[in-house]
This record gives structure tokens, sequence and C-alpha cells, in this order.
């Protein structure tokens, strides 16, 4: 079965939409700004889940990140492009999606040359059960203690992807 098209929302940098591109031709050396969102899964018991991006990723394979990442696509309130991307990465429903970093934004720069330039909000979200994730998006992932993480990344940062880097200091500031 052919993939599916998926495009992106190209925006100014006051986050207004200025037009739709194609997601694999909008990541290159000279990604525009777009929007995306990124996903910190927790368990009932407070864990968070890390993944392991997969080897066939464009950016960043291999390289341990937060629960999920996508775009909202056009028209698609970010709420229900995060509850997709959960099912479609992670084989996930999730409960209690809130937006923790509305306005978290980042531009990064992968071995390959690949660019990221994004418009990011951060959500947080429960889910009751492990991930069965989709072997084209996730490799590994493990439940941790959120402390353990922030840890980890700040004595291994290049180990990490470099957005997870940026916000774990957002979402734990007690520990940065």
């Amino acid at each position: 079965m052919p993939q599916r098209r998926e495009e992106v929302i190209l925006v100014d940098n006051e986050g207004r939409c200025i037009g739709t591109e194609d997601k694999f031709l909008v990541h290159t050396e000279n990604t525009p700004l777009h929007l995306a969102f990124s996903t910190h899964v927790y368990s009932p018991d407070g864990r968070i889940l890390v993944t392991r991006r997969a080897l066939g990723k464009l950016t960043w394979p291999g390289v341990w990140t937060n629960s999920f990442c996508g775009h909202p696509g056009p028209g698609e309130a970010n709420e229900d492009a995060v509850v997709r991307r959960a099912e479609r990465e992670l084989g996930l429903r999730l409960r209690d999606i809130a937006v923790a970093v509305p306005d978290f934004r980042y531009r990064a720069v992968d071995a390959s040359g690949v660019v990221e330039n994004e418009i990011c909000p951060v959500f947080t979200a429960v889910a009751e059960t492990d991930p069965v994730p989709a072997a084209d998006e996730v490799m590994d992932w493990a439940w941790t203690d959120p402390a353990k993480l922030v840890e980890s990344v700040r004595l291994a940062p290049w180990a990490f992807s470099p957005w997870l880097v940026l916000q774990l200091p957002l979402l734990y500031p007690e520990n940065a």
C-alpha cells in the first residue's frame, strides 16, 4: 500500500500559518519553520516513557528521546494529532492530555545536515498500558523515573534528542 502523503503546516515567526508542504520535502538542510508537537507519556505510577528512534528515521536515528513527536495536519487540533500519533507510533490510548510547555520552539541540525525548525508545544499524557511500537518509528522503549532521566540527560546529552535535552529543564525545573 502506498504511503499517505503527510503535510506539515508552515508558519511565520509569530506562529501564523503561511502554507503547507510535504513533510519529506520540508525536512532538509533549509527546513522552514513549521508546527510540530512533542509528548511525554507517563504511567499511572509516575514513570516516564522514553523511546529510542528507529534506525530508519530521517533525523536522529537510534537516539533516545521523549515518548513521541509529530506534526498536526492542516485543520487538525494539536490534541487530535497527539492521539493519532500515540496510536500510530506506540499503539497507545492516552488520557489526561495536557499542554505542559505551550511555547516551546527549537532549531537543531542533525549530523546528516537535516534541520529541525519547529514551533513545538510540549504535551503530557497518561497511558494505562505498555506501548506496542511501530518498528519504523521506535526500536526500543523504557519506563523510567523522571529524576533518573534528567540525570542521564545531564551526564550524556549527546545520547538524546536535542529537543528532549531542551524540554526536560522546562518540565522539571527543580532538577535542572
